[in-house]
C-alpha cells in the first residue's frame, strides 16, 4: 500500500549481512551491455588488427598495393614445413627457420611474418625480419601457443612461421591470347598426373630459362603452386606464370583449335626428341607422371607422341628433367631456324 513504508515485493535482497533495499533498477545500463563487439581490425591488439594498421604505416610511407604482396601467390598445403592454415582456407603456412628464410629469399609472396614473443633472435630470424621488413610484410609478435595452433599438430616452427596466401592461376586460353598478343610463338608445358610440387617448381625454371611462357596444371590430381613449388622455381614462378585447367583433355583441345600442336613426352613414343620437325609450330609439351606416365586420355589426344633417347640400363627420367631436356631441344631447333 502506498504510504505504507513497506518495501514492495522483489526489491528486497537477501544478503550475508542481512536484508538490503535494492536500488530501484540505478544500475540498469550496466546491464545494458557495452554495445557490439568490434570488429577484429578494429581492435588493435588483435592480429587482424595489427595488420591493419601495418598496412595503413605502409601506405602512408608510400607503399602501393598490398604489403608484401606479389602479383602471383600460393595455395594449398605443401609437403615439409608447410600447411593449410585451416580448413577450408587456401592459405599456407611456412614453418621452421631455414624454411621461412629460404622462401623470403625466394620471393614468394607472403602475408605474414609470424614470431614468438621472446624469441632468440639468431641469423635466420635477423635475416627473416629484414627482408620481410623491406617487402613491406607486417610482422607480428604473437604467443608460443599461437605458433603451436597454426603449425598444426607435429608442426615445428621453432618460433617463426610465414603466411602465403593462395596462389592466382592464369586460364589457359588467356595465357595464350596475352602471349600471341605480344607477338610470341606460344611454347606452354602441360603436366598430367605429377604431384610433386619439386618436380612443379622444376618445370617452372626450365619454361623460363628456355623461351615457354607458361604451365599448365589441371585442377584435379596434381600438385599445385606450394611454398616448395615457388623455392624450387628460384624465383622463376615470378616470372612465368601457371594456369590451370578444369579438365586437361578438354584444354588440351581448345589449344589445339587455335592452332597449337600438342606434344606428348613418353618413353614408348613413336618420334625421337632430336631433330623435332615441329619445334618452330606454336606448341603444348605434356609430361606425365614418372610413374604412370600419360593418361589414356590425355595420349589420345596428343597429336604426336616423343620419347628421350636414355641408356637402357635407366627406367626412365622424372617429369622435370624430362621437361628440361626437352625444352632445351625445342629452344636449341627454334634458335637454329632464326639465323
Amino acid at each position: 500500500m502506498k504510504g505504507s513504508g513497506k518495501p514492495r515485493a522483489g526489491a528486497v535482497r537477501k544478503t550475508k549481512k542481512g536484508s538490503q533495499a535494492g536500488t530501484g533498477g540505478h544500475g540498469r545500463k550496466a546491464l545494458e551491455g557495452k554495445g557490439p563487439t568490434p570488429k577484429a581490425e578494429d581492435r588493435a591488439w588483435h592480429p587482424a588488427g595489427k595488420r591493419k594498421a601495418a598496412a595503413e604505416r605502409y601506405r602512408a610511407a608510400g607503399g602501393s598495393g598490398k604489403p608484401g604482396g606479389g602479383s602471383r601467390q600460393a595455395p594449398r598445403g605443401a609437403s615439409g614445413a608447410s600447411r593449410r592454415a585451416k580448413s577450408g582456407d587456401e592459405s599456407e603456412i611456412v614453418t621452421g627457420r631455414n624454411s621461412v628464410v629460404e622462401a623470403l629469399r625466394a620471393k614468394i609472396p607472403a602475408q605474414t611474418l609470424y614470431l614468438a614473443a621472446r624469441i632468440e633472435m639468431d641469423d635466420r630470424v635477423k635475416e627473416a625480419s629484414k627482408i620481410a621488413a623491406n617487402r613491406g610484410i607486417p610482422i607480428l609478435e604473437v604467443m608460443r601457443p599461437e605458433l603451436d595452433r597454426l603449425a598444426g599438430e607435429g608442426g615445428v616452427h621453432q618460433g617463426i612461421a610465414l603466411k602465403v596466401p593462395p596462389y592466382e592461376y592464369a586460364h589457359p586460353v588467356e595465357l595464350l591470347d596475352e602471349v600471341v598478343a605480344r607477338g610470341q610463338t606460344p611454347l606452354f608445358v602441360a603436366l598430367d598426373g605429377v604431384t610433386d610440387p619439386r618436380n612443379l617448381g622444376a618445370i617452372i625454371r626450365s619454361t623460363a630459362a628456355f623461351g615457354g611462357q607458361g604451365v599448365i596444371v589441371p585442377q584435379r590430381r596434381s600438385v599445385g603452386m606450394t611454398a616448395s613449388a615457388w623455392k624450387t622455381s628460384a624465383g622463376a614462378a615470378a616470372r612465368v606464370p601457371v594456369a590451370m585447367a578444369p579438365n586437361l583433355t578438354q584444354t588440351l583441345k581448345a589449344l589445339k583449335e587455335r592452332g597449337l600442336f600438342v606434344l606428348g613426352l613418353d618413353g614408348g613414343g613413336d618420334v625421337s626428341l632430336p631433330g623435332l620437325d615441329w619445334a618452330e609450330r606454336p606448341l603444348v609439351v605434356v609430361v606425365g607422371s614418372e610413374g604412370k606416365g600419360l593418361s589414356r586420355l590425355v595420349t589420345e589426344t596428343c597429336d604426336a607422341i616423343v620419347s628421350i633417347p636414355i641408356e637402357s640400363s635407366t627406367e626412365s627420367l622424372n617429369a622435370g628433367i624430362a621437361a628440361s631436356v626437352t625444352l632445351y631441344e625445342i629452344a636449341k631447333l627454334r634458335a637454329a631456324a632464326s639465323e
